[in-house]
């Protein structure tokens, strides 16, 4: 045999050996969002990881990047469609900048009364009529999660609308949230969720709105005074994925994962009020924040401050989705 020969097959021997280790290679999933570990968020994301490693037996690996460590909110939309990461759980409020206007309807205040009302939406047609619209964005929504019920913190008491008159309040980067605070005669400052404690810290905002868990979990609670249980709007997420990546996966590990995300989605939304009423107890308990409760008269008076807002972006979000929600949810403006 010449030697031309010898390495030829030794080549080839290599080759061999090489292929199934490269086969064997799992399929990475970068999934990144915003807040704590300790948030129904994070917890979701957590299991969902567990869920997806196991059911797949080791041929999907999902890497969890928490608390902005890779992207911030405004940031990783734009990472998702070029497919720097795989997957994001933003708030339904990013989708409107992105040109998806309808997701919007979830940042209507008081459009909500329970969560029970919120599932009418999500998990119903509504629901997937919206993910269908992120479609042409390279975006495939997978799942709605919760978060909670927002309240109004600031450094005074805001125990009715005229409180708010003049403050700088946080939010994000919504159209319809910037019309709710300056309905309340405030100032809104849309800012980076991993940008807000400190922005409260050195007074660039004086004020924001958070479900409890995360008022707690990113201790604003410490640079805050006072948070009102105004329950006044919800924080909502949805799992998205790159469509691109989706659909070129191979169908039975596309289905496994579906079918993980399906349970995950059950899990973190079992759990979202049972964290945010823990969360809430744990701010009373540091004594940092005193915690206002409204009574029915003054909850009142901030409906009806609020109400306008529907009115005002009935146009922006369009009138057939906020008919739809209106109908899901029994909804009276």
């Amino acid at each position: 045999m010449s030697f031309r020969s010898c390495i030829a097959l030794a080549a080839a021997a290599l080759l061999a050996l090489a292929v199934p280790a490269l086969a064997q290679q799992p399929i990475v999933i970068k999934f990144s969002h915003v807040v704590a570990l300790d948030t129904p968020k994070g917890k979701g994301a957590e299991y969902f990881k567990k869920l997806a490693e196991e059911r797949t037996k080791g041929r999907v690996k999902v890497e969890v990047y928490p608390n902005s460590q890779l992207y911030k909110d405004g940031e990783e939309m734009e990472a998702l469609q070029l497919g720097s990461v795989q997957m994001l759980a933003p708030s339904v409020a990013k989708f409107g900048p992105l040109g998806v206007r309808e997701f919007e309807v979830f940042d209507l205040p008081y459009i909500f009364d329970s969560f029970g009302e919120l599932h009418k939406v999500t998990e119903g047609p509504v629901g997937k009529m919206l993910f269908q619209k992120l479609e042409s964005k390279r975006i495939i929504g997978l799942a709605y999660w919760d978060n909670g019920f927002k309240d109004f913190s600031a450094n005074k008491p805001l125990k009715l609308p005229g409180d708010v008159k003049g403050l700088k309040m946080r939010i994000q980067s919504s159209n319809v949230l910037e019309a709710e605070i300056r309905a309340l005669g405030g100032i809104p400052q849309k800012m980076a969720f991993s940008e807000v404690y400190q922005g409260l810290q050195t007074g660039v905002v004086d004020g924001t709105e958070n479900p409890p868990s995360n008022f707690y979990t990113q201790k604003m609670h410490e640079v805050q005074k006072y948070l009102t249980l105004s329950d006044h709007g919800v924080i909502e997420y949805a799992v998205i994925v790159n469509k691109k990546f989706w659909d070129g996966l191979p169908g039975d590990i596309r289905t496994t994962l579906a079918g993980a995300m399906k349970d995950a989605t059950k899990y973190a939304n079992d759990i979202a009020k049972k964290e945010n009423d823990e969360a809430l107890a744990a701010v009373k308990a540091s004594g940092k924040t005193e915690i206002i409760t409204l009574t029915p008269a003054e909850k009142n008076a901030w409906k009806k401050a609020l109400l306008p807002v529907h009115k005002d972006n009935e146009s922006r979000i369009g009138k057939e989705t906020l008919a739809d929600v209106y109908k899901a949810t029994g909804f009276t403006p």
